[in-house]
Formats: C-alpha cells, sequence, structure tokens
C-alpha cells in the first residue's frame, strides 16, 4: 500500500500527544490469549499454533467460494459463500470475521443449520451446531448480504462527472481489515486460501478482480454472470473486485498480460504507467528470482480520495486512484509523473513482497512496506538514474527520524492486537525507517549478496507466511556475514542513533576519528541512550573513504586523507552525525565540494540538530550560504523547503516573521529567475520540479513578485492558452487560491463546478481549503460537508484547511465530529481529527488533542511511551 506522505503532519502530532486509543472507533479490541503473542526476537517463523490471531484456532479455511450481486444504485450486496475449512480441533462453533454482515443461512452439508450470533464489536459471526464437529474437512456454506459504502473500505462506490452525466463505479478496499465487510472470513494475513469468485453484473459492464475472467454467461434481463479463474493462496486483504464502465489497455511483459484499467476514455492518460509496469515487471522477475505467478497484472484506476492511502497492492489487480496512476497535459507536473512511476514500482514489489510471501502478523507489516519502499527507490535508479532518486532516501529518512526522535516512538516491528493498532501502523517508521534499515544493510552486506538473499527468501517461503527473522536468515546465508544483531538494533528497539565526532587527528597523510555513539532526542534531554550496533562509513573531503561497525557506543576510523571528514557518507546509514562547531567549520567551507547526496545528508542534520539544540540553528544558514550556484536542485529543493519551515515557526510574530521572509525572498528569487517560468527544451525534471518549488515557496512567503505574476497569469487564462502551461498549472493555482479574495476564490469554486475530468475537479476543490483569509477557509470548511465536492474529496479539502488554520479547523471538526467522520474512510478515523492540528504552533494544541483523545478512550493510549512497551529479554533492551 502507497501510504499517503501527507499523513507526516498527522503522524507527528499523534507522537506527540501520546498517540489514540485503539478504543477510540469502537472496533474489534478482542486481545489474543497468551498463546496466541506473536513471534517476537529470536523466532524462526511462524506457525498456526503461535501466531497471532484474533479468533479461535480449532477450524482454518482452505478455500472460498464466492458468489455475489451487487446493487450500485441501493448501494448494497447478497452473497452466499462456500467455505472449504478444517477442523483441527473438536468444536461446535465455527467463529470467523464479519462486520455489517447480515446471515440468512449458514449450514453444513450432512450437519445440519447453525445458530447465527453476530457481535458487532468483535466483528466476528459465530455459528454453533447442535453436534461437535470431529477434526477433518467441511463446507461451511453461508448466505447474506451487506452494505456498498461511499468512504474506501470493504466494497465501496465512488461516483464522478462525466459528459454525459454522473457515473457510479464500485470497488474494494481491504487493507488492513475490512475484508470482513464483503466476505465473512478468517481476515487475518497468516489464514492464507484460494479463492473462486463470480458475480451477477450489468450487462456491458467490466468487472475486475485478482484473476482473469474465465467465463461469462448472458442471463437476460441485464444481468451477465462471470466467472474468474481460482486465484492462488492469498490473504484476505490482497482479495479484489471492481465493477463499472471502464477501459482496458495491455502489453504483454515477462509472459503476462500486464494492463492499464481506467473509466472510460482514459487509457491514454496512464500510457506513461503501462509502460513503466511492463519494463519493471521483468527486472523484478529477475531481481527476485522468481518470476511473478499471476496470468494478468491490471493497474486500476479509480477518481476519488482516502486520507490512508494512494494505492493498494492486491494480488493481481492493483488498485490506485487517479492521481497517483494518470498523467494529465492539462495539469499533471513533472513531480506528479516520477510520483507515478515510483508508486507503481512500490506496488508492484509488493507482487513478491507481500501478496507472495506476506507478512504473519501485522507486527511485521515492516516487511511489505520497508522493502516495497527500498524497491521503489531501486528500480527508479536504475529506469530514470537521471532523476537521482538516490537523494529521495535522505528525504525519507529524515522524515522517519522525525518521528523516531520523540519519546512517544515505537519499533519498526511492534506487536499489534486490535484493528485500530494494524491501521495505526502504516506510518512513517514502518515506511521510510523501514526502507532506511533495508538500505543501510544492503550497503553493509553489499548488493548483491542482498539480492541473493533475497531471492533465497523468496524461493523458501513463497505462498507462505513470515516474521522478520525469516529474512535475516536468508540475508546472512548469502552474504555469509552477520547481520541479525545489527537489524534486531535497528528494528526491535525504537530511536535514533547519535554519532558525536570526539576528535580528529591527522598523521602520515591519513585522518584517524574517535567516535562516540549517543541517542538523538527532541524531547529527552539527558535521556541514557540505548546501545545500536552502528555501521559508519567516512569519506575524508579530497581523500579516501573508510567504514567502521561502532559497536558497545565507541569505534574509531581511519581514512586516507586530512581534510575535512564527512561522516555517513554516502548516506546509507540510520544515524544523526555530531562534528563539534571546529570540525563542522571545515565542511562548511568545503561544502560546494561534497556529493549532492552528502550535501543533503549534512544539510538535513543541522537542520534538526539545530532545531533539537545540539547545535546552532544557523549552521543551517550557514550551509544555505555554501551552497554553489551549480548544486543539484533537489539541495535547493532541501533551502526552500527549510524556509517554508521556518517561515511558519513566526506564525503570529509579524515584525520576526517580515524580516525573516525579507532574507528567505533574497535567496530565492534569484534562482527562480535562473531557471524562469517557461520551461528550457532539454531541461532536467529536477528543474522543472524546482520551478515549481520555488513559484509555490515564494508565493507562499508572500513575494509580491510571485504572488502577482501569478495572478496575471491566472486572469489571462482564459484568453492566452500559454498562461498557465500544464506543469505548472498546480502550483500557480495554488499561489491564486492561497491569496485568494472572495472574488477569485468564487471564481475557482465555478470552475470546480464545471469541470468534467474528475483528476481537474478534484483538484480545483483542494484549491478552494488552501485560502488563507480565514472567513473564505470557514465557507471551504462548510462546503466540505456537502455532497457538492464528492464523498471522498470532503476530507482532502479539510486537511487542506487545517493546513493554514489547524486551531480553527480542529475546533470546527471536533464541534462537527459526527458529519466530519462520516467524510474519512473508516481507517483513518481515530487519528484524522487529532491530525488537524498537527500544524498548530499553539502549544496548548497538544493537551486539547489529549483531552480529544481521553474522552473518547478513557485515556488508554496505543501508542505507548517505549519505556513501557519493553517485551524482550535481550540485554540492549530489545521490545
Amino acid at each position: 500500500m502507497r501510504r499517503l506522505m501527507s499523513s507526516a503532519a498527522v503522524a507527528v502530532i499523534l507522537f506527540a500527544a501520546g498517540g489514540v486509543s485503539a478504543a477510540a472507533s469502537g472496533h474489534l479490541q478482542v486481545k489474543p490469549k497468551p498463546a496466541a503473542v506473536a513471534a517476537q526476537a529470536g523466532s524462526k517463523g511462524a506457525t498456526f499454533a503461535t501466531v497471532t490471531t484474533q479468533l479461535p484456532r480449532a477450524v482454518r479455511p482452505t478455500h472460498y467460494d464466492l458468489s455475489f450481486t451487487p446493487d450500485a444504485d441501493k448501494m448494497a450486496f447478497t452473497a452466499s459463500v462456500k467455505i472449504a475449512i478444517e477442523v483441527v480441533e473438536p468444536t461446535a462453533t465455527v467463529t470467523l470475521q464479519a462486520a455489517d454482515l447480515a446471515f440468512s443461512k449458514a449450514e453444513i452439508a450432512g450437519v445440519g443449520a447453525a445458530k447465527v450470533k453476530v457481535d458487532d464489536e468483535a466483528q466476528t459471526a459465530s455459528f454453533t451446531f447442535a453436534k461437535t464437529l470431529p477434526k477433518g474437512k467441511y463446507v461451511l456454506a453461508l448466505d447474506y448480504t451487506g452494505k456498498i459504502y461511499t468512504q474506501a473500505a470493504g466494497l465501496f462506490a465512488l461516483d464522478y462527472e462525466t459528459e454525459s452525466g454522473k457515473k457510479r463505479a464500485i470497488y474494494t478496499q481491504f487493507e488492513n481489515s475490512d475484508a470482513r465487510r464483503f466476505i465473512p472470513s478468517w481476515d487475518e494475513p497468516f489464514y492464507k486460501a484460494t479463492y473462486s469468485v463470480e458475480a451477477t453484473i450489468p450487462t456491458g459492464q467490466m468487472a475486475l478482480g485478482n484473476m482473469p475472467i474465465a467465463s461469462a454467461k448472458d442471463l437476460g434481463n441485464g444481468k451477465t454472470l462471470v466467472k474468474f479463474a481460482t486465484s492462488p493462496k492469498m490473504s484476505t486483504y490482497l482479495l479484489f473486485f471492481g465493477l463499472g464502465e471502464f477501459d482496458r489497455a495491455s502489453v504483454k511483459a515477462a509472459g503476462a498480460d500486464v494492463g492499464v484499467v481506467t473509466k472510460k476514455g482514459d487509457t491514454p492518460k496512464a500510457q506513461f504507467a503501462l509502460k513503466a509496469a511492463a519494463d519493471i515487471l521483468p527486472w523484478y522477475n529477475d531481481y527476485f528470482g522468481t518470476p511473478y505467478p499471476l496470468p494478468v497484472l491490471d493497474n486500476i484506476a479509480a477518481p476519488g480520495r482516502s486520507q490512508f492511502f494512494s494505492a493498494m497492492e492486491n494480488w493481481g489487480a492493483i488498485f490506485y486512484f487517479e492521481y497517483a496512476l494518470l498523467l494529465d497535459p492539462k495539469i499533471s507536473t513533472e513531480s506528479d509523473k516520477q510520483t507515478v512511476f515510483t508508486t507503481v514500482a512500490h506496488e508492484m514489489a509488493h507482487q513478491w513482497f507481500g501478496d507472495l510471501v506476506t507478512m504473519a502478523w501485522w507486527d511485521d507489516l515492516w516487511l511489505n512496506e520497508g522493502f516495497a519502499s527500498w524497491m521503489e527507490g531501486r528500480a527508479t535508479e536504475h529506469f530514470h538514474p537521471e532523476w537521482n532518486a538516490n537523494l529521495n532516501a535522505v528525504g525519507g529518512r529524515e522524515y522517519a527520524m522525525g518521528l523516531d526522535a520523540l519519546s512517544t516512538t515505537h519499533p519498526v516491528v511492534q506487536h499489534v492486537t486490535t484493528v485500530e493498532q494494524a491501521s495505526q501502523a502504516f506510518d512513517g517508521i514502518t515506511y521510510q525507517k523501514g526502507e532506511a534499515v533495508i538500505r543501510m544493510l544492503e550497503s553493509y552486506v553489499g548488493h548483491d549478496a542482498w539480492r541473493d538473499g533475497v531471492r533465497a527468501y523468496m524461493k523458501k517461503h513463497a505462498h507462505g507466511n513470515t516474521v522478520s527473522d525469516d529474512l535475516w536468515s536468508s540475508v546472512e546465508g548469502a552474504a555469509k556475514k552477520p547481520i541479525t544483531a545489527i537489524a534486531h538494533d535497528f528494528t526491535l528497539q525504537p530511536g535514533v542513533p547519535l554519532i558525536t565526532v570526539d576528535a580528529a587527528t591527522c598523521a602520515a597523510g591519513k585522518t584517524t576519528l574517535t567516535l562516540t555513539q549517543g541517542e538523538f532526542s527532541k524531547d529527552m534531554p539527558g535521556k541514557k541512550p540505548l546501545l545500536w550496533r552502528v555501521p559508519v562509513t567516512v569519506r575524508a573531503i579530497g581523500g579516501g573513504e573508510a567504514k567502521t561497525l561502532v559497536t558497545g557506543g565507541k569505534g574509531s576510523v581511519t581514512v586516507d586523507g586530512c581534510g575535512p571528514v564527512v561522516v555517513n557518507a554516502g548516506q546509507n546509514g540510520y544515524f544523526r552525525t555530531q562534528y563539534g562547531a571546529e570540525r563542522f567549520g571545515g565542511i562548511v567551507q568545503s561544502f560546494a565540494k561534497l556529493p549532492a547526496i552528502d550535501q543533503l545528508g549534512v544539510m538535513s542534520d543541522a537542520w534538526s540538530m539545530g532545531l533539537a539544540g545540539y547545535q546552532p540553528a544557523t549552521d543551517f544558514l550557514d550551509l544555505a550560504k555554501a551552497t554553489p550556484a551549480d548544486a543539484d536542485p533537489q539541495v535547493f529543493s532541501k533551502i526552500a523547503g527549510v524556509y517554508s519551515s521556518i517561515d511558519n515557526y513566526y506564525e503570529g510574530m509579524p515584525t520576526e516573521r517580515a524580516a525573516f521572509r525579507k532574507l528567505a525572498v533574497a535567496k530565492l528569487r534569484p534562482l527562480l529567475a535562473r531557471v524562469g517560468w517557461t520551461a528550457r527544451s532539454g531541461e532536467p525534471d529536477s528543474t522543472a520540479i524546482l520551478r515549481g518549488e520555488l513559484i509555490g515557496t515564494l508565493g507562499g512567503l508572500g513575494d509580491p513578485e510571485v504572488v502577482a505574476e501569478a495572478t496575471r497569469r491566472f486572469n489571462a487564462d482564459k484568453t492566452d492558452p500559454s498562461a498557465i502551461p500544464g506543469p505548472l498549472r498546480k502550483t500557480i493555482l495554488s499561489v491564486v487560491a492561497r491569496h485568494a479574495d472572495a472574488a477569485t476564490w468564487d471564481a475557482i469554486h465555478a470552475q470546480a463546478l464545471a469541470e468534467k475530468t474528475p483528476l481537474i475537479r478534484a483538484q480545483l476543490f483542494s484549491l478552494l481549503a488552501s485560502a488563507e483569509d480565514e472567513a473564505l477557509a470557514r465557507k471551504a470548511l462548510e462546503l466540505a460537508l456537502t455532497p457538492e465536492p464528492g464523498e471522498t474529496m470532503s476530507s482532502t479539502m479539510i486537511s487542506r484547511v487545517a493546513g493554514a488554520h489547524p486551531d480553527m479547523t480542529f475546533d470546527w471538526a471536533v464541534a462537527n465530529k459526527d458529519k466530519v467522520n462520516e467524510k474519512v474512510d473508516s481507517t483513518s478515523r481515530t487519528r484524522f481529527i487529532p491530525g488537524l492540528g498537527a500544524g498548530s504552533s499553539n502549544p496548548a494544541m497538544a493537551e486539547k488533542i489529549k483531552a480529544w483523545a481521553d474522552g473518547r478512550s478513557g485515556g488508554r493510549f496505543a501508542q505507548g511511551s517505549r519505556q513501557g512497551r519493553r517485551l524482550g529479554a535481550e540485554p540492549r533492551q530489545d521490545p
């Protein structure tokens, strides 16, 4: 699943406030039996007898035979399912997971009918028979009805505008625990089974599933019965169904039918994604050493939004919201193009890491998400080296460290007991820290050894379930180099190591560094640091490179050359570096000589260390001054981003903000003058992206020249087609919308109402929510609660308003919490409203969020302090 990066602020504020209890939404809170505790450190796998489950262990499924009829008009469906089960312990009751389902029949042939008991709070259905079922194989037959939802959970509908009127399509979204809203099942990743699915659909519409359609029969009366081929063994959360007026385009690649599916007329906008998927598939086949096992791989674009995700890796039928897959020349940017590629690469990596080999329980979710995040970077580096994708890894690592340096962080591998805790596990620690740890370990053992270990892992565990130690075991076997202890340090305990350069001495043309390992923290000064085994690479500027492993809190390394030395050269390590004033000054003086990735890494450390009080915050400004004119555009993007952050810190301090804006505009305006408002033939994609970021940043800083030029282009757009080039449309309109008066807001609103292309329509409604004017922001909030923007667009508008008005939006959402929750998918509800306050500079906001959470959960937080979650017995305090 591609989690939305926009949830970063949500995660930060929730971590800072202590998290939100799983009890908050009233969903499943059944604790596993002691025997069901998930495999922890040292385990070499998970078995049916030991893996965490919220169901009795007496019965397990092997096959589902599902037949259903959706009624999109009535927003409901009828269904029957025959589940082949194996009773492994005698029992009279079969209990499985079900939510919002009503049962009319439950029986086992030869045994008889069952009494049905539904537990709404636990999200289970129990079927009790008159006699105990002995060990053996049976078929449980169920007839039931269910709901079609308006948000992306279970079977859901998306409405969209077209030139011929409003249309409706339906899709499924089951991760992490919503298959139970569509099919009564053992809705947990360990319970893999095969699936045979048939659906009665309106004739003329296209049905989509994990497998190709095996047969289609016209039933008359405008109905057609479609039957899909039987799937391989897979987890429930990967099951998929889609239905609507679609178009499909496809190519053959590596023996599979690779396709894109869109609403009618939009396949041209998916051609870039189609080519990307066709290119990536054979490369992944080779990298993983296991061919993609399904005959079809569809990439399915749907209008709409979710606060939780942008794409989902259903096996053979990957779902994307349109903005994550389609490129429209009227509005798409170079950044959008790169995002489409990385999203496709991410979800396709899941076809192996997650779908073919699946984590045993949500504790090891990072095995899916961290690896897919890492693999998307590797694929991008391979197919588009001109994008310098390795620089993106620094930003991802920074995001993770921002969360991991708080006292309320959690380990990469964390024990999950409830549905809400599983939903909350989709965060920057799981994704970005997981990715960073993999990047570090791959660098430590070597690219080839890492790949060989992954191939062995895939071969051994195909169609099965694993825990993290299964991966470490495979890599160690291939690399002949121990990594498990290092991996445990970084995945089984939380936090960010801090490597301090205590001394640097030069003799005989070599520099020797003395290093100390501490812990970087934003909110625990004086805390006794945890210990990590930290792989460290150093490079002397103008000299050589050397590696060491810091253990027991101490280390040293000698490198050729006597110039300033960069610690964490290449930026593969997951740690912060503290140099001391003199050594840092030497790096500033030689900053122009550093590779771009080290410029980004040193800048990122300086900014974060400055904010946390480890060194002067002005050190970042010194690096910005030392940045050469020919630096990589992504380095300038970092500077622009930090200037925006500093500007936000001056909220409520007009005099100080004005002084800082003068400095920032003076630095950034010449950069914009150099790249210009008009793209040049043959310019790098990174320059085009920088252009948009500079315009957006300067517009946000209130630069009168940029605001005036954006407004001029907006007003000229009706008569001058060149006034707003497609790649700059979102940026220019964002600047205009941010500074909009009532007349401009109304003009954008009129455009949104008239627009028939869902991708553009959604963008326009989002812009309505970005006004700095508080009256217009309130107007956008009220509009978000109406049907006008579309059911799945409303939460995006509310979040956008919160970006500029967090205190007002949070208070408004609390006052309208029931209406707001209707506009948010169930997976996001526990964190959506508290996350609206994330951008607040008001110290009282954290207490307001905590009070909100306490009022809903009785004070029981899902994210406890890390000292309170130690579960292991190893000396280094692994959880």
